[in-house]
């Protein structure tokens, strides 16, 4: 069971000096809007750069994402307890629900990519399915193959967080910045 706290929970550890804040969203997620108190370490490497810092071994350490998932992901992978001996929570709902606690926010300069490299995957893999099964209807059934291997490509992105378009798509220029 991963422990939670509240935004206004984590926002009062946070201004008293008994908490660290590690944001596990990808770091064009950070970039274009983080919490002020926030370390970036994405998820698929937050146990390296965990071991690398050198976290106040007195102090908790509270993980966040979007909206919980993934920082509970990070909970789960830490454990109760991390390297350092600290507690360990999950920001419960994100930095979703920090915004909507009406809490502090750092927005990225105009000019960052107007939409996430996630919604990104999700436009480029919907799209092409979609493409997959009209052929598939259309033209000959192995448009249906496309579609199911799209699909299954994506199912193994989400179970292993490792997504070969999302890094393709992190070097597109109008991703770079």
């Amino acid at each position: 069971m991963v422990d939670t706290v509240s935004p206004r929970q984590a926002m009062a550890l946070l201004v008293s000096g008994q908490a660290v804040l590690i944001d596990v969203r990808e770091p064009n997620e950070f970039a274009a809007s983080h919490i002020p108190y926030a370390l970036s370490a994405p998820l698929a490497r937050t146990a390296a750069i965990l071991r690398d810092m050198d976290l106040p071994a007195d102090r908790a350490i509270v993980f966040q994402c979007q909206k919980g998932a993934r920082g509970g992901q990070a909970c789960a992978a830490i454990g109760a307890v991390a390297p350092g001996g600290q507690p360990v929570f999950n920001l419960d709902g994100g930095i979703e629900a920090w915004r909507r606690d009406g809490l502090p926010i750092v927005e990225a300069a105009p000019g960052g990519p107007p939409v996430s490299i996630f919604r990104q995957v999700q436009i480029v893999v919907g799209t092409l399915v979609t493409l997959g099964v009209l052929a598939g209807f259309a033209i000959h059934p192995a448009g249906f193959v496309l579609a199911g291997l799209l699909g299954a490509a994506l199912a193994a992105a989400g179970a292993t967080g490792w997504c070969g378009l999302a890094m393709l798509l992190g070097q597109a220029p109008w991703n770079r910045r």
